[in-house]
């Protein structure tokens, strides 16, 4: 004879939605547009100029690309999905990267 009990699932413990976490797409679409503005920034105050600077230093400023698509989902991901608030501090947190990067190599 077997020893067994039948085990029923309860809702309590199945999985809830409450424990899901934010979906990190928006973040990072937030991160890469806000490295494309910053990218772009110098062309603005610079003009053309900027193609030679960046002829010897793009790989710098490549390598923040994916650094600011994470600094983009950890934003939105500690904002807990607001994506006005996510928005600002990924665009205020990439464009001082940014500067400090180019400032930096300007130095």
């Amino acid at each position: 004879m077997r020893n067994s009990h039948n085990i029923t699932i309860t809702t309590s413990d199945t999985f809830t939605a409450e424990d899901e976490t934010t979906w990190s797409l928006p973040g990072a679409v937030v991160g890469f547009v806000s490295w494309l503005l910053a990218l772009g920034f110098p062309f603005l105050i610079y003009g053309s100029n900027s193609l030679f600077f960046f002829l010897y230093t793009w790989p710098f400023f490549l390598a923040l690309m994916p650094v600011a698509v994470v600094v983009g989902i950890a934003l939105h991901s500690l904002m807990k999905g607001k994506l006005l608030f996510s928005v600002i501090s990924t665009l205020l947190t990439v464009g001082a990267m940014f500067g400090a990067l180019f400032l930096w190599l300007l130095g």
